[in-house]
């Protein structure tokens, strides 16, 4: 393989984008936006496109496929594993074989049959998939998380917002009743005067070394030049494709901080009510970042040594994976995976109603619903673009304190490090010119 020069991420994406142009992607208006009131009407299917199918994919289609009006008609992988794979599932849930495959994702784009998009790439891929699916006239849901750096984010945010389409970041815990609940008992002032938030992460990793390099497979069985797409090169080896990518830099986002953080951070930011803002002081030490947001809130991000096993003593282990705390001036409430609510007090327990329905915190058919409901009333999402990148971008600063080890500043608004110019630098990063 040759290796292709690399360039900025303005670069890649103004590259990408004329590549799709040519192929008569961006010009394209999706069907429904031709009705009478722009939108499908109440018993017209939406019909999803699929690009990555893997573990993660299955989850969110699990939850997915069952509602009534929308209809996966096309896969796109670069394995041709996960392709069949992908097509045995839909298929079998439609009972029919209707459902098309292909291995690159920009012909899934070109269908102008296909009205929205899940992205469920490995992170390498999310915001350039995203971008791409937006100037091609789609409504995308993408699997967090949504940018492997702050440009990312921002570039993302932006063009969907420019492209007038839905968006859903795959924060599900947003559309999850317990998470919910635990919101508004911080919202409602019953915590009294919220002082501490703490979210929930995997101690971060930072690993550059490359696997072994194996003999490269066909196109059609493993296209490796577009798993890669804006990733840095590197040898193929069939344990990236399997899942190995995770913790690698190179493909993975902040040191691995997000994988928890875009779910638990996100949560704290809502229930600080700073959905349009973020903390602006980072402060990481042995056990995690302190984290401060201009109205006085403390941001704890904790490091889990143990994130699938004994959470104590910084959280109710059996309160499940991706717990978060609220901590106000007369009360407590933490909540996770479980659906289970635990709270400070007798009397702030009683808020815990039977209507409050226990859900595991994997589950996304509300989430998917929310988004399916968006595209019809072209309203924004529980997790919109705004949403996603403030949080997100969050997350990228706290990592990046991490990773320098020393305190970071960082303007809400502006989103730039303040007299920082190496955190800046980690901002974005080079990408490789995958589409010649």
């Amino acid at each position: 393989m040759n290796h292709p020069q690399k360039s900025s991420r303005r670069h890649f994406l103004k590259a990408a984008g004329t590549a799709a142009a040519v192929a008569g992607v961006a010009s394209y208006v999706p069907r429904h936006v031709l009705g009478a009131d722009g939108v499908p009407s109440a018993n017209e299917k939406v019909n999803l496109g699929v690009i990555g199918f893997g573990n993660r994919c299955k989850y969110v289609m699990g939850g997915t496929l069952p509602h009534e009006d929308v209809r996966c008609i096309a896969i796109a992988d670069v394995w041709s594993k996960h392709r069949d794979d992908g097509k045995a599932i839909v298929d079998k849930h439609y009972g029919n074989t209707d459902c098309e495959t292909m291995r690159d994702f920009r012909e899934l784009l070109d269908r102008k049959d296909i009205d929205a998009v899940l992205i469920a790439t490995g992170d390498r891929w999310h915001a350039a998939a995203s971008i791409l699916a937006a100037k091609a006239g789609k409504d995308v849901y993408s699997e967090k998380p949504c940018g492997i750096t702050i440009e990312d984010c921002q570039q993302l945010a932006d063009t969907i917002t420019a492209e007038q389409k839905v968006f859903q970041a795959g924060t599900q815990r947003r559309s999850v009743p317990n998470f919910i609940k635990a919101i508004e008992l911080a919202h409602s002032g019953k915590l009294g005067e919220l002082q501490t938030l703490h979210a929930s992460v995997y101690r971060p990793v930072l690993d550059n070394s490359w696997l072994p390099a194996q003999a490269q497979p066909s196109q059609d069985e493993i296209d490796w030049n577009l798993w890669l797409g804006p990733a840095a090169w590197r040898p193929f080896n069939l344990a990236y494709v399997q899942g190995r990518w995770r913790g690698q830099w190179d493909f993975d986002s902040g040191a691995r901080l997000l994988d928890w953080g875009a779910h638990t951070v996100d949560l704290c930011q809502w229930a600080n009510k700073a959905d349009a803002t973020m903390p602006v002081e980072y402060q990481p030490h042995k056990e995690g970042i302190t984290c401060q947001y201009e109205n006085g809130v403390k941001l704890e991000i904790d490091f889990l040594d143990d994130p699938f096993g004994d959470r104590s003593p910084d959280y109710i282990t059996r309160l499940g994976t991706c717990p978060v705390r609220f901590i106000g001036s007369e009360g407590w409430v933490e909540t996770g995976d479980s659906g289970e609510i635990v709270c400070s007090s007798p009397a702030l327990q009683k808020e815990i109603t039977e209507d409050t329905s226990r859900v595991r915190g994997l589950d996304v058919a509300s989430h998917s619903r929310n988004f399916l409901d968006c595209i019809r009333s072209r309203k924004l999402t529980a997790a919109n673009q705004n949403v996603m990148r403030k949080s997100h971008i969050a997350c990228h600063a706290a990592a990046a304190a991490w990773i320098f080890d020393r305190k970071l500043t960082i303007d809400p608004q502006k989103e730039v490090f303040i007299d920082d110019a190496d955190a800046n630098g980690l901002a974005s990063r080079p990408d490789r010119i995958w589409n010649v």
